[in-house]
């Protein structure tokens, strides 16, 4: 599909989701993209970590994209960038800190001079013909959280990303009322718009809010305190830091993650209060009531500083008495792996601090009446929401239509929208889908080693190897050998009778792939048999000279 005299919106990611955020412009036979992110797995992809966006669209077309234009430094915004940017070949554009982000990701990756990083001032604009894109601050959970006004030949879009209403950040400006009205005055076709909050009746409120909050909460503890939040928010970073100091405490920061937005921070302007951290050891040694942590890991995640603090596997300690304070949201999803980790801090003694309990987050995105708010402003002909689930973009554009906007479209990943002329208007179905990131290796989600491991991991696995003689006939015995098959007191005994259907199977006068059929079937039939369970079954013909 290349576009013509038109204006095209695809989503590659993130729209029937929360997450792996890849958007498209289509206009005049070229291609934007704004935004690269990625997804963090769940236990559908057992052993993989990270999903990726399947960018099979828009390789087949990478001499018509332009560039790809970052809205702000979230994973689900530029996560994917240090495994697929490189294939595309084209700029990465991003504001100071959100490239400084960038540049570690791509350094760690080896990447240094082979991708094309170009920094834009908070603010600035870009020709890439035939957009312009003018970045736009908007108040988010991270520094430099931007919105894309794009304008084409067929009408000026703004495009959101993440972003809420905040009159008293605690870092950085967003942009005010009189310059969203202004951009509604200069007419906007399009708004391509968040949805994650839709259904909070409230405001978020403002980041400044949380100050309040965690000072009572630190104020309070009696021992150790540890803040966990997300890295990547540098204005709680900064709350934090300033608590610590107006409570006496000293700060420890458990978590690269953490470390790298630290020094990101710093040496593009932010956070130069920040109190100098101390090392694990120094911690350690100093009085209880003196030492503020601040670790990631709030979402479950069993390999961050947090999961391995409360599982003894850490050099930080926490004991009876101690405090944690959950300063960020509980993402759907991840409540099983929260809660394991707030037993085990619980088993320790340590007393737990949530939202529930005491003002210590805020949300980073747009309730309703900030939506409301958004769309008096821009006055767009149409809205696309994106950014969550289908039952987030559904509410989203009832609310859009109540508020007056004359259309809403709600698309998919994968729907080819045209917005103009006469849109919006599905004009097609393009192929989408997920990559894993494998240890090293970038695989389709939906591939024969993914699917193999689901097997194994739902059922088991059996490896049968038969010795064959010169005459075709069988030279000893079968070897069974079953792994995470249910078998335990009885395991013998189902290895003897299981090789012996292997060997009532085996015919030596039948091709080697029929024989190895027949006995994968009669194994598999005999652990059918014994566990109600239909392991993958291997079979292996070993050539035993004489």
């Amino acid at each position: 599909m290349t576009p013509g005299e038109e204006l095209l919106f695809l989503a590659l990611g993130g729209s029937g989701e929360i997450g792996m955020n890849v958007n498209l412009y289509g206009c005049r036979g070229k291609w934007l993209m704004a935004d690269l992110g990625l997804t963090f797995a769940d236990s559908d992809y057992p052993g993989v970590d990270l999903v990726l966006p399947d960018l099979e669209f828009i390789e087949q077309r990478m001499d018509d994209l332009v560039g790809i234009v970052l809205t702000h430094g979230h994973e689900d915004h530029i996560g994917a960038l240090p495994y697929l940017a490189a294939d595309l070949k084209v700029p990465l554009y991003a504001t100071p800190f959100t490239a400084g982000l960038i540049a570690g990701k791509l350094e760690e990756e080896g990447l240094t001079g082979q991708v094309a990083l170009r920094v834009i001032e908070r603010g600035g604009s870009i020709d890439l013909d035939p957009f312009r894109i003018t970045y736009v601050p908007l108040a988010h959970s991270i520094p430099e959280g931007n919105g894309l006004l794009i304008e084409t030949p067929f009408g000026n879009i703004f495009h959101t990303g993440d972003w809420k209403i905040d009159e008293a950040p605690v870092l950085g400006h967003p942009s005010s009322t009189e310059t969203l009205t202004e951009i509604g005055d200069a007419g906007v076709l399009a708004l391509v718009c968040d949805s994650t909050n839709v259904f909070q009746d409230k405001a978020s409120g403002s980041e400044s809010g949380v100050h309040a909050g965690l000072l009572e909460a630190v104020t309070k503890a009696k021992g150790r305190v540890l803040v966990t939040t997300f890295a990547s928010n540098a204005a709680r970073l900064e709350t934090i830091g300033r608590v610590a100091l107006e409570t006496g405490r000293r700060v420890c920061v458990a978590g690269r993650s953490l470390e790298r937005i630290l020094k990101v921070a710093k040496a593009t302007g932010y956070l130069k209060d920040f109190p100098e951290p101390v090392r694990f050891d120094e911690a350690m040694l100093l009085p209880k009531q003196e030492l503020l942590i601040i670790a990631t890991g709030g979402q479950g995640e069993p390999r961050a500083a947090l999961g391995r603090i409360a599982f003894g596997q850490h050099e930080l300690k926490l004991a009876e008495g101690d405090t944690v304070i959950f300063s960020s949201k509980q993402i759907p999803g991840n409540e099983i792996a929260i809660g394991r980790i707030m037993n085990a801090l619980s088993d320790l003694g340590a007393l737990i601090v949530t939202d529930r309990q005491a003002h210590v987050h805020v949300s980073g995105h747009p309730g309703r009446p900030e939506l409301a708010e958004m769309y008096r402003w821009i006055r767009p002909q149409i809205l696309v929401p994106v950014h969550g689930e289908i039952r987030h973009m559904r509410e989203q554009a009832r609310l859009g239509l109540e508020q007056g906007i004359p259309s809403a479209v709600v698309q998919r990943n994968g729907d080819l929208i045209r917005l103009a002329p006469d849109g919006p208007e599905k004009i097609g179905e393009e192929r989408v889908g997920r990559l894993v990131l494998d240890g090293d290796v970038i695989l389709p989600s939906d591939g024969v080693t993914i699917n193999e491991r689901r097997k194994i991991g739902y059922n088991g696995l059996i490896t049968v190897a038969l010795p064959v003689g010169g005459d075709g006939r069988l030279a000893g015995k079968v070897l069974v050998r079953p792994f995470g098959v249910p078998i335990e007191e009885d395991r013998d005994d189902f290895i003897a009778d299981a090789a012996d259907a292997a060997t009532r199977a085996y015919e030596p006068s039948r091709d080697a792939e029929k024989v190895r059929e027949a006995v994968r079937l009669a194994v598999r039939r005999c652990a059918t048999l014994w566990t109600g369970k239909k392991p993958v079954v291997e079979v292996m013909l070993l050539e035993v000279a004489r």
